[in-house]
């Protein structure tokens, strides 16, 4: 029988427990069938994990001459089953942004890289990853930051020190341009400093999340090549950052390799030493494939309106006031034409809304199961316990993804005919 595990938002992560032997996998509508879920049921895609992790290290390497690195970045789901089917799809670096993400990751894989890539931290956190964890890569964008790290660790000798440099506005779903970053001055000079005093050194930045112009890399490695010309220093790492996008009802990004053949052209006019190292972080386009959600319809109110049982303080927090759109199909057989519905969530709250529209067969009903697909990332990783709803089934399924992505590998389904 195929493994299924039952969890709370709050539980701590963990190790996943000992895997199925099952050869095959289910089905989403087979546990369904057998679940009945009146729970948000999670469905993981290992295959789908598996084939994207595998393309998207293709594709780096090829842009970077078999220099690049690719780190996941965990935040985006730190599931222990998602970082296992990434892990055998090929991935070996991960970007950890608190010593909660550092714990599972090495709990899981004793070979894998950790970078601490989050620009603030506390000095708890610094000693314990470097302490408990062996993590010596560190991201930051102040001078407070870099003395902070250097007293920590006791001066150390071995660490790598990477400062994030910050980015204007781009095309971005979410901007990230606003929180983190060092200006071009400052940078210039932390990039000096972090030369006297690390064992390796670079720059990172990150254009935005959900990027959907390929050309903000472009631009963005221009800018780290004057901070770097203007330091006069040699860099062992550049770090092009995360944002590569996926694919959304109302969000066709273009093709992946547009990214990389942007990100190719713009390392090559660097010039920089065959020596240097090139890191990505990826999150979003390696995960949200990966993972659906099957929810329940609890009642349908007049035309277009649905409540169902997971929310935007569950696993649909970006279809609340973000505003995203996810891919869905009706688990019933149905030749009704499709129709739009808005959601309600299962708490209390009038903010758990979901305006969508989501396209639904029109005669959608109540006791109905759903599947909301792209929901790999900022998913079951975003749940609260708000008003007690905070139980989710979790299982792994062979079905490939409700929405490909351009440039991503075809991720078909596994499942037995």
């Amino acid at each position: 029988m195929a493994q299924v595990r039952f969890r709370t938002a709050v539980a701590p992560l963990r190790r996943a427990t000992a895997r199925s032997t099952t050869p095959r996998l289910p089905s989403v509508d087979q546990m369904v069938a057998r679940l009945e879920p009146a729970e948000p049921m999670h469905c993981i895609r290992p295959a789908t994990l598996r084939t994207t992790a595998g393309r998207f290290l293709d594709l780096f390497g090829a842009a970077t001459d078999g220099r690049g690195d690719v780190l996941y970045a965990v935040k985006c789901n730190p599931d222990p089953a998602f970082l296992r089917a990434l892990y055998n799809g090929g991935i070996r670096h991960f970007d950890c942004a608190s010593p909660a993400e550092i714990r599972v990751v090495r709990q899981m894989f004793a070979d894998a890289q950790i970078h601490y890539m989050h620009p603030v931290k506390n000095r708890a956190a610094i000693a314990k990853a470097y302490n408990d964890y062996a993590v010596r890569d560190f991201s930051l964008d102040s001078m407070e930051e870099l003395e902070k790290i250097a007293a920590v660790t006791g001066n150390a000798t071995d660490l790598g020190l990477f400062i994030r440099l910050a980015m204007p506005k781009g095309k971005a779903a979410y901007d990230l341009s606003g929180k983190f970053g060092a200006q071009f001055d400052e940078a210039v000079t932390l990039l000096r400093r972090a030369r006297t005093v690390g064992a390796r050194v670079g720059l990172c930045f990150h254009v935005g999340s959900q990027m959907l112009e390929p050309a903000a890399y472009g631009r963005a490695l221009e800018l780290a090549g004057r901070v770097i010309d203007a330091a006069g220093v040699t860099i062992d790492v550049l770090d092009v950052g995360g944002g590569f996008p996926v694919a959304y009802p109302d969000m066709d990004p273009p093709d992946l390799t547009l990214y990389m053949d942007e990100i190719a052209n713009g390392i090559a006019a660097l010039n920089l030493p065959s020596s240097t190292r090139i890191w990505c972080e990826p999150g979003r386009a390696l995960v949200a494939a990966g993972g659906s959600v099957v929810v329940q319809v609890e009642r349908r109110r007049g035309s277009d309106e649905l409540f169902i049982n997971d929310g935007v303080y569950g696993s649909l927090s970006d279809a609340g006031v973000p505003g995203f759109l996810f891919p869905c199909r009706l688990i019933r057989r149905t030749d009704a034409p499709l129709a739009p519905f808005s959601f309600w969530g299962p708490t209390c709250d009038s903010a758990d809304r979901m305006k969508g529209p989501f396209l639904l067969p029109a005669d959608v009903r109540e006791g109905d199961w759903i599947e909301i697909g792209q929901l790999g990332a900022y998913g079951a990783t975003l749940r609260t316990e708000f008003n007690g709803f905070d139980q989710a089934h979790l299982v792994e399924v062979c079905d490939g993804p409700l929405l490909e992505t351009a440039g991503h590998a075809a991720t078909l389904s596994v499942c037995a005919a």
